[in-house]
């Protein structure tokens, strides 16, 4: 099959094979110690050989305070975990793939901390929801405490010291995740920030420290190094969550976050190609792959951002993901689900070969570990 997916890209100065990428997804197989394991090699390295062009790590805590999840998540904290990592990155690059790091603070729905019990929040706001069993949680989220503007300042030097480690372990870029409900998206969000500061208040304000951080990791790691944003309206503690301001929102938070000194935007939601917001929300647009009510968000950031963008969410489809690149919405479409139960996606979409539906029996172990798996 020839397709637009399978021609290279340039994000930043990493250049893509093709424009299939794995999407990040939260695995809790490290050691307890945040180091990465030889099952973690093999998981990423058969993505490689499976022939993504970009694979984008799970979620990695930055920093030894507030910033860890989940037990058993990966950290890049120290020169043991970057060890660690270097045995993944080189198993990647050796199978002829690329893969960035990305850099996760929990904040608010932290579950599983090993440095501390406490948990950090833009406001002492209580997270919706319940802790994910899948992810080893139980009950409600702890109430978190309101971050101080010292607590801040740790928090972007997390994210520095971090991107720095990203490159000593061998990483080709960094995604800083700013989606999702985690800290970043918590700044963000109009109900979970509450603070009257300049961090407060207005989308101008609430979208302040996702800047900061962005311009700040670009600092420490040079021009030529790779760094990008994952950005989402759903949270893994309230998927259906819309951005208040709908487009006029989308377009101060892409413009900001564009003019930050990043190479891509990755926005997610349920599924890439609907509308950002429901029919009559969003401006009428009828150039939106597979959909005709109003443009997607990648579309608005595509937009706004004016960066590369990367699509995620239901796009398993090679038509479908086809189809919001050739659009002009997305440049490079990442897979979760799809990517799990078919390990060789983009080989088996080059050769029309059948793919495989996603079975969580097949690929999750009792533990709720996800476990090795054939491609």
């Amino acid at each position: 099959m020839t397709s637009i997916l399978f021609n290279n890209l340039n994000l930043g100065n990493t250049t893509l094979d093709n424009r299939v990428g794995v999407a990040p997804m939260t695995r809790t197989s490290a050691t307890p110690e945040g180091l990465a394991t030889d099952q973690m090699v093999d998981y990423y390295a058969k993505f490689a050989r499976g022939g993504f062009g970009l694979i984008i790590t799970e979620g990695t805590y930055p920093d030894s305070k507030y910033s860890q999840g989940y037990f058993d998540q990966p950290g890049i904290i120290d020169n043991e975990q970057v060890q660690a990592w270097k045995k993944v990155t080189d198993a990647v690059h050796q199978e002829g793939g690329k893969i960035f790091v990305q850099l996760m603070h929990a904040g608010a729905l932290s579950q599983g901390n090993r440095f501390t019990k406490e948990t950090l929040a833009p406001s002492s706001v209580q997270p919706k929801g319940e802790q994910m069993k899948f992810y080893g949680g139980e009950g409600s989220f702890p109430q978190p405490k309101e971050a101080t503007k010292d607590d801040i300042t740790d928090l972007i030097k997390g994210f520095v010291d971090a991107a720095q480690r990203a490159k000593d372990a061998g990483f080709d870029g960094i995604e800083i995740h700013g989606a999702n409900g985690y800290i970043l998206d918590q700044f963000l969000t109009d109900y979970t920030n509450q603070r009257t500061d300049e961090y407060g208040g207005s989308t101008e304000n609430r979208v302040k420290l996702l800047v900061e951080v962005s311009k700040a990791v670009r600092e420490a790691v040079g021009q030529s190094y790779t760094v990008g944003i994952r950005i989402s309206q759903g949270k893994v503690n309230d998927y259906t969550h819309k951005w208040a301001g709908k487009e006029k929102d989308a377009k101060i938070i892409f413009s900001q976050i564009g003019q930050a000194g990043l190479d891509y935007i990755h926005v997610t939601e349920y599924e890439a190609w609907q509308p950002a917001f429901s029919e009559g929300e969003g401006t009428k647009a009828t150039d939106s792959a597979f959909g005709d009510d109003g443009p997607s968000l990648a579309a608005l950031a595509k937009k706004y951002g004016k960066l590369p963008v990367i699509a995620n969410g239901g796009l398993e489809d090679p038509e479908r993901a086809e189809a919001i690149i050739y659009k002009g919405e997305a440049d490079v479409i990442t897979l979760g689900k799809g990517a799990l139960a078919n390990g060789d996606w983009v080989k088996r979409v080059k050769n029309d070969e059948p793919l495989k539906e996603f079975n969580p029996e097949k690929i999750l172990s009792p533990n709720a570990k996800i476990k090795d798996f054939e491609v």
